[in-house]
């Protein structure tokens, strides 16, 4: 089995010419991907909750089929065998993968809403930001590259649908339990930070909360200069602050409706 997917993986190493930032290559995937998931997003805007489970599990299913492949592809190919644990799948942008399997089936309430809440601002955001700051999804294998434009278009897919839907996203509340969500998950990502501290070797940062150094651009340069905790308590109100930006534009829609 071992041998197999070994093979399997390495016969879908592709090399690729690694596409330019704003260049013809991101710029198309962005602007096209983005026209699709607007558009998609509006058509399946009134579908009933039937209709949203089999939905958010479609996504979900996509998301871990193609996590499982770049979590084989770095662990046979690029570790050669060996675990890469920087990519261990529980980042800010990794969640979505979860929750499509978990909130679409909880009863309604504060938890179910607090989940959709992060999906609409925090992950619409970073689906938004990568794509503004692109290293993260170039890469020199076009399978790997093509994973990470996809995967991050779903986020922004999955932020407009949920948001249009209006099962988050329009009142003061939604903000707050999406950044009550973020600030929860980043205290279970500096947990398995510590748990797997010494078997990474220092090379796990799930969320950028630590101990290691935040690899983010000015960030990075907090945590060089005053330690990672210092870094670690800017970003954290920092990432909340970015989300009230994609929570705004729900929220004056929704009480511009009302006010109609």
């Amino acid at each position: 089995m071992y041998d197999l997917l070994n093979r399997f993986i390495s016969s879908t190493a592709w090399p690729m010419t690694p596409p330019k930032a704003y260049g013809t290559f991101h710029l198309t995937f962005f602007f096209v991907g983005l026209a699709v998931s607007i558009l998609l997003a509006w058509l399946l805007r009134r579908i009933g909750d039937k209709g949203n489970k089999i939905l958010l599990v479609c996504v979900g299913s996509f998301l871990l089929l193609s996590e499982i492949y770049k979590q084989l592809f770095y662990f046979f190919y690029i570790g050669h065998g060996s675990y890469q644990w920087w990519i261990f799948p529980f980042q800010m942008c990794s969640v979505p993968m979860y929750l499509c399997f978990i909130a679409p089936f909880l009863k309604k309430g504060a938890v179910q809403k607090g989940m959709y809440n992060f999906l609409v601002f925090f992950n619409l955001m970073g689906g938004f930001i990568s794509f503004f700051e692109p290293s993260g999804l170039i890469h020199e294998y076009w399978t790997l590259t093509i994973h990470a434009f996809l995967w991050h278009m779903s986020l922004v897919f999955l932020g407009l649908y949920i948001g249009f839907s209006k099962r988050a996203g329009s009142e003061k509340k939604d903000y707050l339990t999406a950044c009550a969500a973020f600030v929860g998950l980043c205290i279970v990502a500096f947990c398995i930070n510590l748990i797997f501290w010494k078997v990474s070797e220092g090379t796990i940062n799930m969320f950028f909360v630590g101990p290691a150094n935040n690899s983010l651009i000015v960030f990075k340069t907090i945590a060089e200069k005053f330690g990672w905790y210092i870094s670690t308590l800017l970003y954290i109100p920092a990432v909340c602050l970015g989300a009230y930006i994609f929570y705004l534009p729900f929220h004056l829609f929704s009480k511009r409706a009302k006010n109609k």
